[in-house]
């Protein structure tokens, strides 16, 4: 008898991928149940503000459907226009924000050249320059380019700028100058701002070891949300006073703010995304646990010593700043754990632990990436997973051709 959650989804999860015709290794799979008891979560941290569901943070068309189909999510924000020219073209939405500045001439070309498509997708804007970049492939302004703008929603205390380095608008000032430009602009409309507080989204304020850290991570959110509040409610009272200028959206949060985010009055929408998989860089949030939704199956090709097992591949590195953190985590069974001086191989993985001296050549180590979406970029089916079943394989952006 399985006595270990870990050791019960490990067996579960072999079971389904291989109680029929097996499936090639690696092996990626997301468990529904998990996937579907995230969405309602997060839609209850939510409050009723609606969610915009993150599709950098999935990646496959067929998991961006399923969260849409849930009340209380709508729209979706792209991570590139070409994305979002896709997700339009398959129906996959018809509401789609791009969250970063475009300049591919290519798929602003398309988006100028598809009335549909231009009334369905909103570009981020932070730049004259990026209104230039759209005039500058297209013929005519007949056909009308929606804009939202990006306002930095980072911190700003003793002198130093706390957050992602994103939009250069940070003051009221800046932020109604570019939308007086954009509504003097023939073939741009202004619908939406965007403020995406990073530095309280994405950033674990509960770590084990680290209770130092995390206290300091806390206050500084603390001091964000509070910030934040302030700046918005001055950026929306003078954007309400420029002449034509009537706001459609006003988009803030992510997994990790989404309770702060909408009790901001400004905020009529949140994104969400990375809380229906449940990536292993959310097991430290004070606030929330998402359960574990996608994981990715290697199998057993070594034993080179009794307390090692060794799976293929396994060097599925997360972005971001360098650090044990961004490693793949050997999760199933339990009692697994990387070796320090080797890591994830791109060809190669050890793993050791207690777990490690049960494993047998042919078994199937399950391990969570450190972020959300990523890990499909390496595959191109992913294997949806009730209970102990396979019950349907999907494309990931790369099984459709793309690599946005």
């Amino acid at each position: 008898m399985l006595d270990d959650p870990r050791d019960r989804l490990a067996a579960r999860l072999t079971t389904a991928v291989r109680g029929g015709t097996p499936l090639p290794t690696p092996t990626f799979v997301v468990d529904l149940d998990a996937f579907d008891a995230n969405a309602d979560d997060l839609l209850g941290r939510a409050g009723g503000t609606p969610v915009r569901v993150a599709s950098k943070s999935l990646r496959v068309p067929a998991l961006v459907r399923r969260a849409l189909g849930r009340e209380g999510f709508a729209g979706v924000l792209a991570y590139t226009l070409a994305e979002a020219l896709f997700l339009e073209e398959q129906e996959v939405a018809d509401d789609i924000l791009v969250g970063y500045p475009s300049v591919d001439p290519v798929a602003l070309a398309a988006l100028v050249r598809s009335p549909r498509a231009a009334s369905r997708i909103t570009l981020m804007v932070d730049d004259v320059a990026h209104l230039d970049a759209v005039d500058a492939i297209r013929a005519s302004t007949a056909v009308p380019v929606q804009v939202a703008i990006d306002v930095d929603a980072g911190l700003r205390w003793a002198g130093q700028q706390i957050g992602p380095r994103r939009s250069p608008l940070y003051d009221v000032g800046s932020v109604v100058a570019l939308a007086r430009v954009i509504g003097d602009r023939p073939g741009f409309q202004l619908v939406g701002v965007m403020t995406y507080e990073g530095q309280v989204a994405g950033v674990p304020d509960d770590v084990p070891h680290q209770r130092a850290r995390s206290a300091a991570v806390r206050r500084i959110k603390a001091m964000s949300v509070r910030q934040l509040a302030y700046r918005r409610q001055a950026i929306a009272e003078a954007l309400a006073a420029v002449p034509g200028v009537a706001l459609r959206f006003w988009n803030a949060g992510g997994t990790g703010s989404l309770e702060s985010s909408a009790a901001d009055p400004a905020v009529t929408e949140l994104t969400a995304g990375s809380g229906l998989l449940g990536p292993a860089l959310f097991d430290h949030y004070q606030g929330f646990l998402p359960r574990p939704a996608a994981f990715f199956g290697l199998p057993v090709t070594r034993r080179p010593a009794a307390g090692v097992a060794t799976v293929q591949g396994g060097g599925l590195v997360a972005s971001g700043p360098a650090g044990k953190d961004r490693l793949p985590v050997p999760w199933a069974p339990a009692g697994l754990e990387l070796l320090g001086l080797e890591g994830a191989g791109e060809v190669q993985t050890p793993v050791t632990g207690p777990g490690a001296a049960a494993l047998r050549v042919g078994d199937l180590v399950w391990f969570r990436h450190a972020k959300s979406g990523e890990p499909f970029e390496h595959a191109n089916q992913v294997h949806l997973v009730v209970g102990d079943t396979v019950v349907e394989s999907v494309r990931t952006y790369r099984g459709h051709g793309h690599a946005f």
